[in-house]
């Protein structure tokens, strides 16, 4: 018996779970728009040298001549034919606009826009890159932005996950949305985690198509950036409705809090019969392994101090990393294929629809392990395959882009499902706090190989899809998770997936008159893991 059994009986996947999950799945909206916001914040438009005011159309206006003549006179072409972007000729070079001449371009000195850029604004009305020059030689400047985006997400991945753990899911998912995956899968019962998690992850792809609506209608980085923002205010109204982990209450010795909680779940679901049943003693005979074996606190030392967990840890990490690294690697370059940003965009948002409901179908016939490695190989693969499409070939292109950004985005959907079952619940906010930081340090790196397409255009590919396949490769020595109930303790993912029984046993302990439970010896010291033998990840 544990605590699975609990949720049954209080009505299994009933109305509360229902209102729970849509409610805490909300906010992926407009989370997905700010992750991929600094693609139309810094959007680069069209752009070109200024020329010299004393040049300007309007003083040539007696020569009669247009607009693409004068920049012909001043502006030299780039390798694709098309007007260099960062340079200009020294001098004007009327004698280009004689159809008859037979100057050699390259040989007419040129020099760095001194005058600043123009910019085209049909595309974007004003962005960062326009206002500030983020252009040319300041080009880093623009991956920056997202990479400093990200840093901050990294901070908040190491300073919440352990919070949550410490002062429960409900109080810490208030500040920050990182919790949602913890505290949405501990109130889901078995059977449904895998659906459920799949559905919720649909928010975030039609918060990538609510994204490309917005930056149309806008069309200015600063309005975008207050239209995205202004909506997450408003899901603080309904933050009263989340009900506390009843797992974390009872493993950190509130368990009155937590009966009360199971009360509520039990009101809403329609199981009024059950409350009066549903007692601290009944809770404690269910999860009576699990709090005998619990501490009263645990860091993030405990993710790397047992084999089992360790292994875990470690293979985890490798995979958020990755994953988080591709995806963005692909999902923030979005200028490159010729089309529409705002259509692309759309497309790219509406591909993980069918990329998700293939990674549902993974997860319930394959499993876990299978479904995250398969994801992350056929990532790279189609990553790969682009390397070698022509440039001129965008529409093949843009469809193998799709292809990678589909399969990571089904990547991320397995793992923060399969992160959650994998970690016991005294560590699980603590864990998935600790490997999503490795996912935002693959995101915070994602822009800045961007960069290296000018010193080969193909690097950026090689890579990402790189990273991809050494992910793949460990995410098949993790465990599988499929219609197993989830852990509580350390010890259960011991005995169930480090093939082999813990070396330490917890003493007994004996409930508190405030219904907790108190350790003899002021809780259990864990012993360090003897057992080393094995090679590879097995002796992890």
């Amino acid at each position: 018996m544990g605590f699975g059994d609990l949720l049954e009986e209080v009505g299994g996947f009933g109305r509360y779970q229902w209102l729970h999950v849509t409610l805490i799945s909300l906010p992926g909206l407009f989370m997905a728009s700010q992750n991929l916001l600094n693609n139309f914040v810094s959007g680069i438009p069209a752009h070109h040298c200024r020329l010299p005011a004393n040049y300007s159309l309007n003083n040539l206006s007696h020569y009669q001549m247009d607009e693409q003549q004068l920049l012909k006179a001043f502006i030299p072409p780039d390798s694709s034919g098309k007007l260099d972007r960062c340079r200009r000729y020294v001098e004007p070079q009327w004698q280009l606009l004689n159809t008859n001449n037979s100057v050699n371009i390259s040989q007419l000195q040129t020099e760095e826009c001194l005058d600043g850029w123009t910019f085209d604004r049909s595309e974007f009305l004003a962005s960062t890159v326009s206002e500030w020059d983020l252009v040319c030689s300041l080009r880093p400047l623009k991956q920056m932005i997202q990479t400093i985006y990200m840093g901050g997400v990294l901070m908040g991945a190491i300073i919440y996950g352990g919070l949550s753990d410490r002062f429960g899911r409900r109080a810490v998912l208030i500040w920050s949305y990182m919790q949602v995956a913890v505290l949405e899968v501990e109130w889901i019962p078995t059977k449904e985690r895998t659906i459920v998690g799949t559905l919720t992850s649909f928010f975030f792809t039609f918060g990538q198509m609510i994204l490309a609506g917005l930056a149309f209608w806008l069309r200015d980085w600063r309005k975008l950036q207050v239209a995205v923002c202004i909506p997450q205010f408003l899901f603080f109204a309904s933050s009263w409705w989340f009900a506390e982990s009843a797992r974390w209450l009872v493993l950190n010795r509130r368990s009155e809090q937590a009966l009360k909680s199971l009360h509520r779940v039990a009101r809403i679901n329609g199981k009024s019969e059950i409350i009066d049943k549903l007692t601290v003693e009944t809770l404690h005979s269910h999860m009576k392994k699990e709090i005998e074996a619990c501490r009263s606190s645990f860091t993030a030392y405990d993710l790397l101090k047992t084999r089992g967990i360790r292994r875990i840890s470690i293979c985890l990490i490798a995979v958020w990393f990755s994953t988080s690294f591709a995806y963005y690697g692909v999902a923030m370059d979005l200028q490159k294929f010729g089309v529409s940003i705002y259509l692309i965009q759309i497309i790219f948002g509406a591909v993980d629809i069918p990329a998700k409901i293939f990674a549902l179908g993974m997860l319930t016939v394959l499993g876990r392990r299978v479904s995250q490695a398969a994801c992350l190989f056929l990532s790279a693969l189609v990553i790969f395959a682009n390397i070698f499409v022509p440039t001129d070939m965008q529409t093949i292109r843009t469809v193998l882009a799709c292809l990678g950004k589909g399969f990571t985005s089904a990547s991320f959907t397995v793992v923060y499902l399969y992160t959650g079952e994998l970690y016991p619940t005294v560590i699980r906010q603590t864990g998935m706090g600790f490997v999503s930081t490795m996912a935002r340090v693959g995101s915070m790196a994602a822009p800045a190989v961007l960069i290296l397409d000018e010193v080969l255009p193909a690097l950026p590919s090689v890579v990402y899809g790189g990273a991809a396949v050494l992910a793949g490769c460990f995410a098949c020595f993790l465990p599988e998770t499929l219609n197993i109930p989830l852990p509580d303790t350390i010890e259960d993912v011991e005995e169930k997936w480090s093939g082999r029984k813990p070396t330490w046993q917890p003493q007994e302990g004996r409930a508190s008159s405030g219904g907790g439970v108190v350790s003899t010896t002021e809780g259990v010291a864990l012993k360090e893991l003897k057992d080393t033998e094995g090679t590879g990840l097995n002796a992890l």
